[in-house]
């Protein structure tokens, strides 16, 4: 696959770490500890690649918008994977990885019908924990490696044909008549940065519109955010600067030190620990009641379906990233070489991350929501079978897979109109009417190993190819010239719906949200992807012949980022540009994506009466909420 990591570079492991997200291995003991060794292995000719080098970033973002307040938007969710989960307090026994001193022979007598046995949630952990060791590899990159015999079928790893939707058994969005749903209290609990919190933003104030009483959990960085929004606010655990700063200095699974483990297990026992509350504490600041009717997620909230669960309410998971198994293509935070093996990479992903936080969901199980403790697997994919999902980008851009059955839809991308308040600078604007359109560079908060270098090229590039260049200063520090350069304006922070409508062409990461945004305003785009799902989107604009093959950052040089220039400038491609950003015009995410959670809520004695016409405010008034005069 285009854009995938080399998985070559590899830095030298401490003897033994203990695993975030509970990676796979061989369980040589079973010890009443609970403590499982794990060895690692080495490349083996004919690998099928899984590199779920960022699991941790997709978690804290869908990638989305870097504007303000956006610490790890641009790195992307985990939007969304999970950010690594580390203990050194015992809940259940972490799992512990020895790492291997020496080169191991890989088992390559895997049989079909034994990687089949991923998807068996009778067999047990340990045995689980063999077979993942069987499949897959953690490298010391963080990384993970899978491979599956080379001439399996995938109805053998599950995927037959009684699982594919070959003819329309839905009614389109575009076509869902809004039916008439009373007032409910709806909470959505979400995790992650400023480029998770955004679409949800929008989701939020359409769903107050129609009438019901929206309540945005995540957290409180961003609580200024969405009050002044117009939605209510409480607080959820977690500080995604902490989370986005692991991330970011690991890029992978594996922690750099054992002192960052308690750090990370206590973020994400935060976050857990404090669903419950969310749905059903009263408004902390007016101390207003509130109990959830319905609950609105996204994947990396991670007890989200246990609250749903205890609560006895309906739940529907929105994310900007594919997160339900598919045979058309592989889960986003893998790389995988063989189609068949498509599907699998999701319940492989999901298996990682349940090994890693199932401890901490039983212990909120038993603790807090009163409910029985669930087994291997139970609580991941296996139960979110029957949970509408709702995904967050354009059908033009990624269709709707044909495996995907009626309780999941392709909403579009969720705009928040931020330009219509936006004052550029004086300077800014004067510099942009001085001479043609320029292309825009920047990787918002992601670090740059060496910034003063990529600056450098950067700058070179556009004095090859003639081009005036916007650069985004960013986290990374990019943007220090020796001399000013009368074709480069350095900017800080701005809205990219606002931004991107005055440039010819983008250059970013490729977080799903600045995809978007650059997109939307016709513009050539070229992804440098950092990690997570960051290459899936570039492979999809390629793809989509809007922008040259994704450059993963490790292989960013002067020439390739002259000739991605290049590209961008052919007529062609701003034609195609053009054709998909008035494809996208005609979409409407926000409330595509509340026709499906409406669509989608159990049919209680509803009435047929139409909906009411939606009254847009800018204040919540839960006396207007629940139909007092």
């Amino acid at each position: 696959m285009e854009g995938a990591v080399d998985l070559d570079q590899r830095r030298s492991p401490p003897e033994a770490v203990v695993v975030p997200m509970g990676q796979a291995g061989e369980a040589s003991s079973s010890s009443s500890s609970g403590e499982v060794s794990v060895k690692f292995e080495k490349d083996s000719p004919g690998v099928t690649v899984a590199s779920v080098d960022s699991t941790a970033a997709a978690a804290l973002s869908n990638g989305g918008s870097s504007s303000l307040g956006s610490v790890g938007a641009t790195v992307s969710r985990v939007n969304t994977m999970p950010p690594k989960i580390l203990s050194s307090e015992k809940l259940e026994p972490p799992l512990v990885l020895d790492r291997s001193k020496t080169e191991r022979q890989r088992h390559n007598n895997l049989l079909p019908e034994e990687a089949a046995q991923i998807f068996d949630d009778r067999i047990s952990v340990q045995q689980k924990l063999k077979l993942l060791n069987r499949i897959a590899t953690v490298k010391d990159d963080g990384s993970v490696e899978f491979e599956i015999p080379g001439d399996v079928e995938p109805h053998t790893l599950g995927v037959g044909t009684e699982s594919v939707y070959k003819e329309v058994d839905e009614e389109p969005l575009d076509e869902t008549e809004l039916q008439y749903v009373p007032p409910l209290q709806i909470v959505m609990l979400i995790v992650g940065t400023r480029g998770d919190v955004q679409p949800f933003v929008a989701i939020g104030k359409r769903l107050q519109d129609y009438g019901h009483r929206v309540r945005l959990a995540t957290h409180s960085n961003f609580k200024e955010f969405v009050l002044t929004s117009g939605l209510e606010f409480y607080p959820l655990g977690g500080d995604p600067k902490v989370l986005a700063g692991y991330m970011v200095k690991n890029k992978g699974f594996l922690p750099s030190g054992p002192s960052e483990i308690p750090v990370q297990r206590n973020q994400m026992k935060e976050i857990i620990y404090s669903l419950l509350p969310a749905c059903k504490e009263p408004d902390i600041d007016s101390g207003i009641p509130f109990k959830a009717d319905a609950i609105i997620a996204n994947p990396p909230a991670y007890g989200h379906t246990h609250v749903a669960e205890a609560l006895k309410i309906p739940i529907h998971i929105f994310f900007t990233m594919p997160w339900t198994p598919t045979s058309e293509f592989p889960h986003p935070l893998s790389r995988v070489k063989q189609s068949a093996g498509y599907r699998l990479s999701y319940q492989i992903v999901d298996s990682l991350i349940w090994l890693g936080i199932r401890d901490m969901i039983n212990d909120v199980r038993k603790k807090k929501l009163k409910l029985r403790p669930v087994t291997y697997l139970s609580g991941s994919q296996g139960s979110e079978s029957d949970i509408p999902h709702g995904y967050i980008w354009s059908p033009h851009l990624v269709p709707k897979p044909q495996d995907w059955g009626p309780k999941v839809d392709v909403v579009g991308f969720c705009f928040l109109d931020l330009a219509t308040n936006y004052e550029p600078p004086e300077s800014l604007l004067n510099w942009l009417k001085a001479g043609p359109k320029p292309i825009y560079i920047g990787f918002g908060s992601l670090p740059v190993q060496e910034p003063e270098k990529m600056t450098q090229i950067i700058v070179e590039a556009l004095e090859i190819t003639k081009q005036r260049g916007i650069i985004n200063k960013g986290w990374g520090g990019l943007g220090e010239l020796a001399e000013e350069k009368d074709f480069v304006y350095l900017l800080d922070n701005c809205p990219h719906d606002w931004l991107f409508l005055q440039c010819a062409a983008v250059v970013h990461h490729g977080g799903a949200g600045t995809t978007a945004a650059g997109l939307k305003a016709a513009c050539p785009t070229t992804i440098i992807p950092f990690f997570g799902d960051q290459p899936f989107w570039g492979d999809r604009v390629h793809a989509r012949g809007v922008g040259p093959p994704p450059i993963p950052v490790d292989e960013f040089s002067l020439q390739k980022l002259v000739d991605a220039i290049k590209f961008m400038l052919d007529p062609k491609v701003k034609e195609r540009a053009v054709e998909l950003a008035k494809a996208m015009e005609n979409e409407d995410g926000v409330t595509g994506a509340v026709k499906a959670f409406l669509k989608h809520l159990p049919r209680k004695n509803r009435e047929p009466d139409p909906i009411p016409e939606p009254t847009p405010s800018s204040l919540f008034s839960v006396r207007s909420c629940f139909g007092c005069s």
